[in-house]
């Protein structure tokens, strides 16, 4: 029997993306596959990656040539076993088709939902299945959700998953439902609630890690496990010329140095990326409410409230996964972990391991979902 044909198609990396251009193919032609390599390197409007195999395989024919650009699920490139005939392969590639619903722009429900938290209105999606706890990814300062597009459906397929905009941030209103770990972690109790969720795995990173420390602690029913990526809430120190130059800045050059000190990769830094970030803090409120958080929580480089240091009393999975070259917040931290949390340090990542190396944080999320 021949071997099924396995498509290499065009990922869709977060709910905004509609097309990629393709940059450079990684493997050739004849080249035998394992899951999880790097194939070929893809730009969005807002990142470049790795598209990775899904299944090992033989690379049998390469569909899109580099420069090219390209909808969401087109074809890329066909695996196939050898058994399987060139005819075959021309016919598949013949006959493959964009899914309509991509090829008229994403699908048939709302990009986004919506969730009013006691006057503030809370951006917020939630993909996989209906049934199961829940993983609630909590983004870090001057974040938002769009920080795990590389991750929410990737954990999808596990379990429900939900990514929200913190207040002040992303596309949720403008205002603080407090400055302190301990207010935060509470306004993000009630947005539990809002959404229907009594407890979830708490996955935070940065700013995110230090409120789902809080939250474990002060409400342990509602966290089921927790796994923190370049956390705040573990030490002193952390770069103040990032979270102070964040704010200050008010053009591309001048935000440009300060963005790239979240990647250990520079070039990660898109002008897609800067404009982004410019249209948020262009938002009336926006200076004043990250200076407020800034004051309360970083004032001088040094983290006011350090929850790490009581969560040998959680009794729960704890997972710690950082990059070795994270400019912002040491990666030495993660040594002050509980003990018995497993703590993972990923080389050739910076302060945002989950879009640098999102495979390695993928697969380490999943099993700490799984084990959970």
């Amino acid at each position: 029997m021949a071997m099924e044909i396995t498509p290499i198609v065009m990922p869709k990396w977060g709910l905004e993306m509609r097309q990629g251009t393709v940059l450079e193919w990684l493997v050739s032609v004849g080249d035998p596959i394992e899951r999880g390599q790097a194939l070929v390197d893809v730009e969005t409007d807002k990142i470049s990656n790795a598209v990775e195999a899904t299944d090992p395989g033989v690379l049998r024919r390469i569909v899109a040539a580099s420069g090219e650009v390209l909808p969401v699920k087109a074809l890329l490139a066909v695996m196939a076993g050898p058994d399987v005939s060139e005819a075959d392969i021309d016919a598949y590639i013949a006959a493959y088709e964009v899914p309509a619903a991509e090829a008229e722009g994403g699908d048939d429900g709302p990009a986004y939902l919506y969730a009013d938290v006691g006057g503030i209105r809370v951006r917020h999606v939630r993909r996989g299945p209906d049934e199961g706890v829940p993983a609630l990814l909590i983004h870090g300062f001057g974040g938002d959700l769009n920080n795990w597009l590389f991750n929410i459906d990737a954990l999808a397929g596990r379990g429900p998953v939900i990514a929200f905009d913190l207040p002040a941030h992303g596309q949720t209103s403008i205002a603080l439902a407090g400055a302190t770990l301990g207010e935060m972690a509470a306004f993000v109790t009630r947005f539990m609630d809002a959404v229907g969720v009594e407890s979830a795995h708490l996955i935070g990173h940065s700013l995110g890690g230090a409120i789902a420390m809080r939250l474990a602690l002060d409400a342990p029913g509602r966290a089921a496990s927790l796994a923190l990526i370049d956390s705040a809430g573990f030490g002193d120190d952390i770069n103040g010329d990032y979270t102070g130059g964040f704010i200050r800045a008010a053009s591309r050059r001048e935000l440009k140095p300060v963005a790239q000190l979240l990647f250990a990769d520079d070039s990660l830094v898109t002008r897609q990326m800067l404009d982004d970030l410019l249209r948020y803090k262009r938002l009336d409120g926006v200076t004043q409410a990250l200076t407020a958080l800034d004051r309360q929580l970083f004032a001088g480089g040094r983290q006011a409230e350090q929850p790490g240091r009581e969560l040998g009393r959680f009794g729960k999975p704890v997972l710690v996964v950082w990059g070795r070259e994270d400019r912002i917040i040491p990666s030495a931290q993660a040594q002050a972990a509980p003990e018995g949390a497993r703590i993972e340090i990923l080389a050739g990542a910076g302060h945002m391991p989950q879009m640098e190396k999102a495979s390695e944080v993928n697969a380490l999320l999943k099993a700490h979902l799984q084990a959970a």
